[in-house]
């Protein structure tokens, strides 16, 4: 057991090792670092870990992470809201984002299916991107989810869901190595990838 100087210490340490990846001598390391900071800067740090819990919104149309009720993508009036890319999750959206090569909008699922995970259809905000092709405004859908199994039986449950609408489905390209998470493709690659995108139905077994 840890012998800690102070009850205040131990807490705090307590706290910093339930974040993912950090385990207690980095949460200490990380408590006694914030204690020789100037006051100001800890206050500050604390102040902007508050506010991402408490005021950070999701944006009402494409479930990114954003300051407003909207997101700044999707109502920038320079995006093709036509073309929507689906993404597992925001890290995703900052990762294409990066490669500079797509300009139309996203939709953010919140995960992938995965029955192991205990993670069903709906727990994600499929029903939403459903109901986002059902007003009839969007041309295609690019999926761009992880090179698993969990993430190809997430694409074939959305193609089953959309297949019926008039709508184009692709796949990004598979210059991205299976079990890869777009997050850590590097950006040319990634960007490859969406330029060169595939009917999603010749990648259907049997095609």
């Amino acid at each position: 057991m840890d012998n800690y100087p102070s009850k205040i210490l131990e807490n705090a340490v307590n706290e910093l090792a339930k974040l993912p990846g950090i385990g207690k001598k980095t949460a200490l390391r990380l408590a006694l670092y914030l204690l020789r900071q100037d006051p100001a800067e800890v206050e500050a740090f604390g102040t902007a870990i508050i506010k991402l819990r408490n005021e950070i919104l999701y944006c009402k149309i494409c479930h990114n992470i954003s300051d407003e009720e909207i997101c700044p993508i999707c109502s920038s009036p320079k995006r093709n809201a036509a073309i929507v890319c689906v993404v597992e999750n925001i890290r995703d959206v900052m990762a294409i984002e990066n490669t500079g090569q797509f300009q139309g909008v996203y939709h953010v699922l919140g995960g992938i299916i995965s029955p192991v995970e205990g993670i069903g259809p709906d727990q994600l905000t499929i029903d939403k991107l459903v109901n986002r092709v059902r007003e009839g405004t969007i041309r295609e859908i690019i999926l761009a989810l992880p090179t698993t199994i969990e993430g190809d039986t997430t694409n074939f449950y959305l193609y089953k869901k959309i297949k019926e609408f008039p709508v184009k489905m692709t796949a990004i390209a598979r210059g991205i190595s299976i079990g890869d998470e777009l997050e850590y493709t590097d950006e040319v690659t990634l960007g490859r990838s969406i330029l060169n995108r595939t009917p999603y139905e010749t990648l259907l077994p049997g095609r």
